[in-house]
């Protein structure tokens, strides 16, 4: 068994334009000084890491990790979540997701695709500069605004829609694997794979790549209604990266799974801050520490109520106290007889 390594946090929903979080320098002292002992990048963010660079140059990426390591944490990983969601985006959501790519793509849907898959590519080969071993993403969606069908969904769309979505990801993922890379896909609502059933469905279609893992966040499952313990029982071979957050999910006899339309705060399923929701944490660090999961627990604050300060300074301590340093000896060594294999044969009768 290992120990899962952590605190780790997310740093995407605390990049903002003030100091300290508009900086490198600034972002991994405060991180430090929180509690956490790791950060993962938002790749997309220019006040944080310059991408290009970072995909062209060890030397940067020396410099990049040292200033982090010298303020005290390690990079944990790199995320392309905003990259990720580009490579497939159904028209319905062109305008909306057309905020996530440089300015000079906007309204070209082909053209920003393009964009979208160098973009992962270049934080692949940052990754490898780095010396990680696994890269956060989303996988984009073309089937799901035919999630809750009417009228009917015609026979076979949902197959070609994921037909077409491992062809885009598929020299992405062999492109990971040149790398030494996992592409670890957040399962998440509002991407075609936003389950199990859907993860296999694509996977299946990827000829089951082997750099095609995911990234396991209960708080998602929490709100789909979905048994996040059985799931790590499942693809506990497929789990490549874990985000530590919290969820609740309280129906109503007005609203249930689809919120109503409601703000965050007024939905029946909504996000909490780490300790304030439903996730039995205890049981989701026994499972990662059981099935030997090698690598980081990593905070990622949303929460409608609380203070991101907060609940970043209260999840550092959470994932500290949840953390399993798992036991290299067995409780009841000290009862040991000693025997040897004919002790053996002889308590089983077969001796002779």
């Amino acid at each position: 068994m290992k120990t899962i390594k952590g605190p780790g946090l997310f740093l995407a929903q605390y990049a903002a334009d003030a100091a300290p979080f508009n900086s490198w320098d600034g972002i991994t002292k405060w991180a430090a000084e929180t509690g956490f002992a790791g950060v993962q990048v938002p790749s997309w963010d220019a006040n944080l890491i310059d991408l290009k660079k970072a995909a062209e140059s060890r030397d940067y990426c020396d410099e990049f990790k040292g200033v982090a390591a010298q303020n005290g944490v390690a990079v944990t990983e790199l995320s392309t979540h905003l990259q990720g969601q580009l490579v497939a985006v159904h028209p319905a959501y062109d305008t909306a997701f057309d905020g996530f790519a440089a300015p000079e793509v906007h309204g070209n849907p082909k053209a920003r695709q393009e964009w979208a898959v160098e973009q992962v590519k270049l934080a692949l080969n940052a990754s490898r500069n780095m010396g990680l071993t696994a890269q956060a993403t989303f996988s984009g969606a073309l089937a799901w605004p035919f999630v809750y069908p009417w009228p009917q969904r015609p026979a076979g769309l949902v197959e070609t829609a994921f037909d077409e979505l491992a062809r885009r990801w598929k020299p992405i993922l062999d492109h990971a694997e040149e790398c030494g890379v996992n592409l670890c896909y957040e399962i998440h609502p509002g991407e075609d794979l936003h389950d199990g059933i859907s993860y296999e469905m694509f996977l299946e279609r990827t000829g089951n790549h082997a750099r095609a893992m995911m990234l396991y966040d209960p708080s998602h499952y929490v709100l789909q209604c979905l048994d996040y313990l059985d799931n790590i029982e499942i693809y506990r071979d497929r789990i490549g990266m874990f985000h530590v957050k919290d969820a609740e999910f309280n129906p109503t006899g007005r609203q249930g799974v689809y919120g109503g339309y409601q703000s965050w705060v007024d939905r029946a399923g909504r996000f909490r801050s780490l300790g304030d929701g439903q996730v039995d944490f205890k049981a989701v660090f026994s499972k990662m520490a059981a099935n030997d999961f090698d690598g980081w627990a990593v905070v990622e604050w949303e929460c409608a109520l609380k203070h991101p300060e907060d609940g970043a300074r209260e999840g550092a301590q959470f994932v500290r106290d949840h953390i399993i340093r798992v036991t290299d000896k067995a409780f009841d060594d000290f009862a040991g007889s000693g025997a040897d294999e004919a002790a053996n044969r002889r308590m089983l009768g077969i001796g002779g």
